[in-house]
């Protein structure tokens, strides 16, 4: 049961990392460390009312170079809900 966890929450990893270089990229901002982090997890249905494991991952990015701000990916199972980017200057 543990090695199914650990392999579920490695490809959840590598798809929030994918998804946050992709946003970077489309933003015109650096992906800084090219990392995730978890942040945050817990059990949520979705809309078949199954339950599955809510992440949250942070990355961090710049705009000039000089200054670094945050991201979140949410993602519910391996399924990407929502990003964040704090706001930042051009």
């Amino acid at each position: 049961m543990a090695c199914v966890y650990w392999f579920n929450a490695q490809k959840a990893k590598e798809i929030a990392l994918g998804t946050a270089r992709a946003h970077c990229l489309a933003m015109g901002v650096q992906m800084l460390d090219d990392y995730v982090a978890l942040n945050g997890i817990w059990l949520k249905r979705d809309k078949l009312r199954k339950i599955h494991l809510r992440r949250l991952f942070m990355f961090e990015f710049s705009s000039t170079g000089e200054d670094r701000y945050n991201g979140t990916v949410l993602m519910l199972g391996r399924r990407v809900e929502s990003i964040y980017m704090d706001p930042y200057r051009i």
